[in-house]
């Protein structure tokens, strides 16, 4: 597993949402300046949030973004699947992105593998928003 940089951003921005937002809605140029995000790319990201549930937005002078879920109900392994995939680090012992790879012939390398897709899966199911605030 590898996090792209669409991951990485998107968790900068929902981290700074998290701890500045509570009930208020972030303009997306604050959170662009605080980690030096491309505006258009991370408006493209924030598109893919809100068509899967998980920001609302509101137009206006007091428009921008916030979570619509609870931080505390959102795990880092939820962002990372819907932008990059696969926890595994190869397809084949994947749960959610599974196919077919030529490690499949060989038992033992695929018991290690499903060992490390667990724990990284564990880990990051288990890592909420609201705990990197």
């Amino acid at each position: 597993m590898k996090l792209t940089t669409k991951t990485e951003y998107l968790l900068l921005a929902l981290i700074y949402i998290v701890r500045y937002g509570k009930d208020t809605f972030i303009k997306i140029e604050n959170i662009c300046a605080e980690y030096n995000i491309p505006k258009k790319y991370l408006e493209q990201l924030f598109l893919t949030l809100k068509q899967n549930r998980y920001i609302k937005t509101k137009r206006g002078a007091s428009g921008g973004y916030k979570l619509a879920k609870p931080a505390s109900k959102v795990s880092v392994a939820e962002i990372a699947r819907l932008m990059d995939g696969a926890l595994a680090p190869t397809e084949s012992v994947s749960k959610y992105f599974y196919s077919h790879t030529p490690l499949e012939k060989e038992k033992k390398i695929m018991k290690v593998l499903k060992e490390i897709r667990d724990y990284v899966a564990n880990k990051l199911e288990r890592l909420k928003l609201s705990d990197l605030v």
